[in-house]
């Protein structure tokens, strides 16, 4: 179909090539230049557990950790706690960046550090993790902030 002498794919291939710069000239830019490393703190959360087809949920204990190693380009860091350092793949956004981690179980948790807000000097944050502990799903949410280190 032609519209105005173009092809209707020709048209909607300029209509996007205009949107993607616009949309690159206004937009945020994702956070390139970030830290190499955060210190995570959670306050609040809920850890959820499903048995015997009931979801039972309970308020979340306080939850620390740093991620580290930050290596965007390479869509890698390191996540360290006080049991030791694990791998993240890294999934970068616009105005955050999400570490994911696979636990060897092929188990999921998620954090996204958000840009930093100014009036707070910290980066809003959340975590989620999705495991199971002996064939049962659990699955925590937290919400708080991580500060830049170094």
């Amino acid at each position: 179909m032609a519209i105005f002498g173009y092809s209707l794919r020709a048209a909607l291939g300029l209509g996007l090539a205009a949107c993607t710069t616009a949309l690159a000239a206004s937009a945020p830019a994702a956070g390139e230049d970030g830290p190499g490393a955060y210190l995570c703190t959670f306050k609040a959360g809920s850890t959820i557990s499903y048995a015997k087809g009931v979801y039972k949920a309970r308020p979340a204990a306080v939850l620390t950790f740093e991620i580290g190693q930050i290596d965007l380009d390479g869509q890698k860091a390191a996540l360290v706690t006080d049991k030791g350092k694990g791998p993240l793949r890294v999934v970068r956004a616009v105005n955050a960046n999400h570490y994911l981690e696979v636990v060897a179980e092929g188990f999921l948790n998620l954090t996204t550090i958000y840009d930093k807000d100014p009036r707070r000097g910290l980066h809003p944050a959340a975590h989620s993790r999705h495991f199971g502990l002996f064939g049962e799903p659990q699955i925590a949410q937290y919400h708080g902030f991580c500060r830049a280190k170094g």
